[in-house]
């Protein structure tokens, strides 16, 4: 039986990486998702390439107005089972070097809009429902030119744990996923050339136990068991799925 069997599901991130290989992942497990992205081409590719029970809304986590439309469109299909908040903003940038402007978008979309996703949904969000955030493996490394993306990441470490205690009267379930390195277009766009990205995933390949980056479709299986009843007993935890590279 499909795992997501008539569950409704929220992606932020949708459109591509990690986001669209777990929206595509809940679709063939039997949910209805609503995707949310910045950009409406990409989002009109998404949806023709997950097919059937997908609706995209353009959407800008950072913007408190655009969560409240996107949840207006969501509330028409019905409460929500699963939210997967996967949208974020990377920039490398030295503390040396980093602008006020830098710091501001990082946190605006990671830390700040993830917490207003939730926030925002609670009303509609059904009483046993799953919430996962998207962190990262490198809020546990002191990798050079990721402070504020780092920071960020770890702030959702801290929503899980508080969210577990305050939302244990509704049986809600609140998770972290911490991924490595993931074979995506995010990873590519933050180097400046080719030869920066190839040279950062010989880097990375060699740092990591597993010797290789993850693929999304990892990472959605991940997403699929702390969305579904297979983790039913599972709350506030920060799952690693990062090839060993933050246990070693």
């Amino acid at each position: 039986m499909p795992q997501l069997k008539n569950k409704i599901a929220v992606v932020t991130g949708g459109t591509s990486g990690i986001g669209l290989a777990t929206a595509k992942r809940f679709v063939e497990e039997g949910a209805y998702v609503f995707i949310a992205g910045r950009r409406q081409a990409e989002i009109d590719k998404a949806v023709a390439e997950i097919g059937s029970n997908v609706t995209g809304v353009k959407t800008d986590i950072s913007k408190l107005d655009d969560l409240d439309r996107f949840y207006e469109t969501v509330a028409k299909k019905g409460k929500i089972d699963v939210i997967f908040a996967g949208a974020a903003f990377v920039e490398k940038a030295m503390t040396s070097a980093a602008t006020p402007q830098h710091f501001d978008q990082t946190f605006n979309t990671n830390a700040r809009g993830t917490y207003f996703t939730v926030q925002k949904a609670l009303p509609n969000l059904n009483d046993g429902a799953s919430i996962i955030l998207v962190a990262s493996a490198g809020k546990n490394k002191g990798m050079p030119g990721r402070s504020t993306y780092s920071a960020s990441k770890a702030a959702l470490r801290s929503f899980v744990r508080t969210w577990t205690n305050e939302l244990k009267d509704r049986k809600i379930r609140a998770n972290v996923i911490s991924p490595g390195a993931v074979d995506t277009p995010m990873f590519d766009d933050q180097y400046p050339s080719k030869e920066g990205a190839a040279e950062a995933r010989k880097q990375i390949t060699a740092m990591t136990p597993l010797a290789r980056l993850a693929r999304p479709e990892e990472i959605a299986s991940a997403a699929l068991f702390l969305a579904s009843d297979q983790s039913s007993y599972i709350a506030g935890i920060d799952l690693p799925v990062d090839g060993g590279l933050t246990a070693v």
